[in-house]
């Protein structure tokens, strides 16, 4: 799988399942997740990759701010 920052994500586990989040990071078997509404930048949710499904259709260009960030998954969703 292609898990690469600005990266769209579903997540398949856990509470959160089915939210979409945008990638900020990759480390090792984790990945750092941003939603720019509960999970902004500044507090990113740390989740295994084995627990996402990205989303290929569409990426975030810029995601050094939580208003962007919003922004794609709003665009995304609206699509779906």
């Amino acid at each position: 799988m292609d898990y690469r920052p600005g990266t769209l994500a579903r997540s398949k586990a856990g509470r959160d399942k089915g939210c979409i989040y945008v990638i900020i990071s990759v480390k090792n078997e984790y990945v750092y997740l941003a939603d720019g509404g509960l999970r902004p930048l500044s507090r990113m949710k740390r989740k295994n990759i084995r627990h996402l499904q990205p989303v290929l259709k569409r990426t975030a260009e810029d995601i050094s701010s939580d208003i962007e960030i919003r922004r794609v998954i709003r665009e995304y969703e609206q699509q779906e």
